[in-house]
């Protein structure tokens, strides 16, 4: 009756609580309709799992009133005489004392851990009913890109912004962490159980029905188990979900700050290593030690002599885990560096792999690659014999707990001051008791890689930090103006380039020239914004390029770089810069003013050709001429093309001239360096660099009859003030 009432108001609970969500889920619809049209099938599989997320609490608020009910039970049946029916005087007589019934005897703590489970489930329940749908909901919100209107975070937090956010969910499993410690009793229980009540009475109806009953809460704990390992591989997940566009970010810019040193996606890897340690066994063991204490106080309660044998054990576990953290710490760094530079030998190698071939360097960029790879396996090596043999000692003295504890009850039978339940008892729960320390050892290597990567990450994070969306500028269309700038390569501490200024204004074409190693190249990555000038600025319209955000900066601007890189998709995605709103119109305008329309449309799929990583399935000539395209893509105010005509044949340097005076037709402003002279046919300017800085800036007449005297007019050269040479 008890039982049947109880669950009656748990499906009451259910109902209102499920109506209640309803009702709010429809609210919500009537407000959102319009911003949810766009994302309804995305945001389907979400709801789904809310949903689902609710069927493992009912379970497992049953499985709580099952115990609660069991422990009752033998109150109202006598399970070892037949399964007879009470004595109703007995009842009436047992209510005169209201402790001897709800605590009675041997059954005490499974109705006090039955009572407990009920109530953190139930805590569960209302906090879910206020947040309206719960965990899965914390999750939800933990993904998302945090709005205008709210709180940034700071640069290098957004990984502990986005575990902030999860707080819910670790709650929950928190939660289902502590009904999954109460339920591990059932087998120290059951024990306890048969050995002091069954076998003394002889009572098969007895252990049929205990039998079921520790079941029934085996299959309960399973339950626990896994929804709680699911929460927690859905909040790694949503961390990933939540940092990976900034973590994308910093790979892709992190070559602009600091070159192109070490291993560039290290911090993809380092995004892989948190999440993959959140969703591990490892940090289950971090919400098991908190009930350590409550089992040894369970094995004090069966006799203070297993409890002081118990916490003597756990101490000394503790200790080798502390021990375990201050051995691992350094070879675990040094494994990590090593690891690092073995990826760089082998990321080299695959890049340059024509090069190895052609010239028979296989062989020793392989030495070089084994000694890295020797370091990196002897780090591992040495982390893991200490973690190995930390794990073998815990376990050999968790074991040798356990022989112990028998032992001990074994003794404390033999003076009369314990049960026999109470040795197996006692042994089981010291087991229980200190398997959290075990897991922990044995998951060391993967906390140490998490944390490690954590520290990682969120120093590019702050060394990164997200771009501000600066106030909308109008769009350039007057000038350009570079103002005494000096540029270094990013990493390095040698000045490239050192006080360039001039001025073009629309319409104009500048040429620069000069011998290799003068500084043309990192010029032009200064006149985009590619690299950051250490001094100095670059202007369009008056205002600097630190006034555009890049994403709006990148729309008036088009560079062809000489390492000419394509990327994996059709030719009109590589075109249109993979913009997902791009204009067929647009792509084939910028096809036809780069003169390669009439080839993309003879391959097989035209547009839709898929060029593969890197546009391998083009030749040197087309991949130049197809980025020459996106260059043009949506007519940029300003072109930067560096060596454009490097691998074009007569045709493609015909097609890059007349797309040079179409720009400078409609007003914009282009900037070319050269080594070919023919190209300088379309030019207005010329600068000449030399070791680093101007040597001469002008008219292409003035400039080139300088350089040809016997060829050119000398009229109209404009000198130019130089500092003092550096090496370039």
């Amino acid at each position: 009756m008890i039982l049947g009432a109880a669950l009656t108001v748990v499906a009451n609970r259910f109902r209102r609580t499920n109506s209640h969500a309803k009702m709010e889920q429809r609210r919500l619809n009537l407000l959102r309709a319009t911003a949810r049209r766009k994302t309804t099938v995305r945001n389907a599989p979400r709801h789904r799992s809310i949903i689902r997320s609710r069927i493992p609490g009912a379970i497992l608020l049953l499985l709580a009133l099952a115990l609660a009910g069991a422990a009752f039970l033998p109150r109202l049946v006598d399970l070892g005489r037949n399964w007879l029916p009470r004595p109703w005087t007995d009842l009436v007589r047992d209510w005169g004392h209201l402790s001897d019934v709800l605590l009675p005897g041997p059954d005490a703590l499974l109705v006090g851990l039955a009572i407990a489970a009920l109530g953190l489930l139930l805590m569960a329940v209302a906090r879910k009913a206020r947040r309206r749908g719960g965990l899965p909901s914390a999750l939800a919100n933990a993904g998302a890109q945090p709005s205008p209107g709210n709180i940034q975070p700071a640069p290098g937090s957004e990984l502990a912004y986005a575990l902030r956010s999860c707080k819910a969910a670790f709650a929950g499993v928190a939660v289902f962490s502590g009904v999954s410690n109460i339920l591990m009793l059932t087998g120290a229980m059951f024990m306890l159980q048969v050995y002091d009540r069954v076998l003394p009475s002889r009572s098969v109806p007895t252990l049929i029905a205990m039998a079921i009953l520790a079941g029934v809460l085996f299959v309960g704990q399973a339950v626990v188990d896994l929804v709680r390992g699911r929460i927690m591989t859905r909040i790694g997940v949503e961390l990933d979900e939540a940092v990976g566009g900034r973590v994308f970010t910093a790979v892709s810019r992190l070559p602009l700050y600091i070159g192109h040193q070490g291993d560039g996606l290290q911090p993809q890897r380092d995004l892989d290593n948190v999440r993959i340690f959140l969703s591990s066994p490892g940090p289950s063991t971090l919400f098991d030690f908190p009930w350590m204490p409550f089992y040894l106080a369970i094995i004090w309660s069966l006799h203070p002599t297993l409890g002081i044998t118990a916490i003597c054990g756990a101490i000394v576990l503790v200790a080798l885990t502390a021990a375990t953290e201050v051995f691992t710490r350094k070879p675990m760094g040094a494994a990590v560096s090593t690891g690092v530079m073995r990826n760089g030998f082998a990321e080299a190698s695959r890049r340059n792999a024509e090069v190895l071939a052609a010239m028979g360097m296989g062989n020793r960029l392989h030495d070089h690659w084994r000694e890295a790879s020797r370091e990196y396996l002897m780090q591992q090596q040495h982390v893991s014999d200490i973690v190995g043999g930390f794990g073998s000692f815990a376990r050999a003295l968790r074991l040798m707990l356990q022989s112990a504890m028998l032992g001990i009850g074994a003794w404390l039978v033999i003076q009369g001051e314990a049960t026999s339940g109470i040795i197996i008892a006692g042994s089981i729960l010291a087991g229980r008791a200190l398997a959290p320390v075990d897991l922990a050892i044995a998951h060391w290597r993967t906390f140490v890689a998490a944390r490690q990567s954590w520290s990682r990450l969120s120093q590019v994070l702050a060394r990164l930090p997200q771009d501000a969306q600066p106030m909308a500028l109008p769009v350039p269309g007057s000038n350009l103006t570079v103002e005494r700038m000096t540029i270094g390569a990013p990493g390095a501490q040698r000045i490239i380039v050192r006080g360039v200024e001039f001025s073009l204004d629309a319409g104009s074409v500048l040429g620069i020239i000069g011998p290799s190693g003068s500084g043309k190249s990192s010029l032009a990555r200064g006149l985009v914004g590619a690299w950051r000038p250490l001094a100095g600025r670059v202007k369009l319209d008056g205002a600097a390029l630190d006034q555009w955000s890049s994403e709006r900066l990148g729309r008036h601007i088009g560079y062809l770089p000489q390492d000419v890189e394509l990327f994996a998709g059709t030719v009109a995605a590589n075109i249109a810069r993979f913009d997902p709103g791009s204009d067929p119109k647009a792509i084939v305008a910028a096809a036809r003013a780069a003169g390669v329309h009439q080839l993309i449309i003879s391959f097989p799929n035209g547009y839709e050709t898929q060029i593969g990583e890197g546009g391998t399935a083009l030749s040197a000539g087309q991949r130049q001429r197809v980025a020459l395209a996106r260059a043009l893509y949506r007519n940029p105010f300003l072109v930067v093309l560096d060596e454009p005509n490097s691998n074009l044949d007569m045709e493609g340097e015909r097609a890059l001239a007349e797309a040079i005076l179409a720009i400078k037709a409609r007003r914009g402003i282009v900037v070319i360096v050269a080594h070919r002279p023919n190209i300088l046919t379309t030019v207005d300017f010329v600068l000449m660099m030399k070791e680093g800085q101007m040597h001469m800036f002008g008219t292409k007449q003035s400039v080139l009859s300088k350089l040809f005297p016997m060829q050119v007019n000398t009229e109209g050269l404009r000198p130019v003030s130089t500092s003092p040479q550096l090496p370039n």
